[in-house]
């Protein structure tokens, strides 16, 4: 048996930047990995088949671990078949990226289990396939992302603590989007520039997301209170960072919604990761 982790992220901001021909957005963001952690565990079987439990909502040709598997399967060497079960902590439709985690966990971990040889460039390109997210997980790394995301730039971040709340609904990020009065022209920058004023880096989707989701704006009226609320993705958690003056217990309990106290990572474990 196998068990391993799967973090989240945060976006510390998300501008759209442009828009290309074939409708895809260009963005700029910056990843912050943080240890909120999904768990995958991999036991090998003699059938040949892929089984996933701990995810019935999602249908398994669209389960992006069981699809993440079958990219790999042609790059197999010691192909075997698989149980693998998921301990869901990372909220669904959250902005976290859970499930881009999770396939970036299987293609880690399967790539070293089936003896696949690929590196960790090729498991990144295979993995923007599955979304744009995927990358960011395999390489384990913070970034500052341009492109669809997949251009990535590793960077140094503070080590920070941030309290994340999830609003009670799920947003459609097809629908945030399709609306005419999303901002897709955001002036370009550089993360010189964030470094100077972070504040100033807000999140496009965060006008919309608050005016068509009241779950949204009630959170983030809430977490105004003590210091810069910002949505991360396209929604639907919402965060701030903590400082020496938050009262943590109090802002967690007081909460409108389910809260998390979360910790920046350095790298994701992932990158350290053996199987043995």
């Amino acid at each position: 048996m196998i068990r391993a982790p799967s973090p989240s992220k945060l976006n510390l901001f998300l501008h759209i930047t442009g828009r290309r021909e074939n409708g895809y957005h260009e963005l700029q963001s910056i990843f912050q990995l943080i240890d909120l952690c999904d768990w995958l565990e991999f036991e090998q079987t003699d059938d040949g088949q892929i089984k996933i439990e701990g995810l019935d909502t999602v249908n398994l040709e669209n389960n992006l671990i069981y699809r993440a598997a079958m990219m790999l399967k042609p790059h197999a060497s010691a192909y075997t078949g698989l149980n693998i079960r998921i301990e869901k902590n990372i909220p669904m439709g959250a902005g976290l990226g859970g499930g881009s985690s999770n396939a970036a966990t299987t293609l880690i971990i399967l790539n070293q289990l089936w003896q696949c040889g690929l590196n960790t460039e090729q498991l990144a390109e295979l993995g923007v396939k599955l979304g744009a997210d995927v990358p960011i997980f395999v390489h384990g790394k913070n970034a500052w992302a341009e492109g669809i995301g997949e251009h990535l730039t590793f960077i140094d971040l503070d080590q920070k603590q941030y309290i994340v709340l999830k609003p009670d609904c799920f947003i459609s990020t097809q629908l945030l989007f399709s609306q005419k009065t999303l901002t897709r022209d955001t002036k370009s920058t550089k993360f010189c520039a964030y470094q100077e004023t972070p504040s100033d880096f807000g999140n496009n989707f965060e006008p919309l997301a608050r005016r068509l989701y009241p779950e949204v704006d009630e959170a983030m009226q809430y977490l105004d209170q003590f210091g810069v609320a910002k949505l991360t993705g396209t929604g639907a958690c919402v965060f701030v960072e903590v400082t020496d003056k938050l009262n943590i217990e109090d802002v967690l309990a007081n909460s409108p919604c389910k809260s998390y106290l979360v910790n920046s990572l350095k790298e994701s474990p992932l990158v350290q990761f053996k199987v043995r």
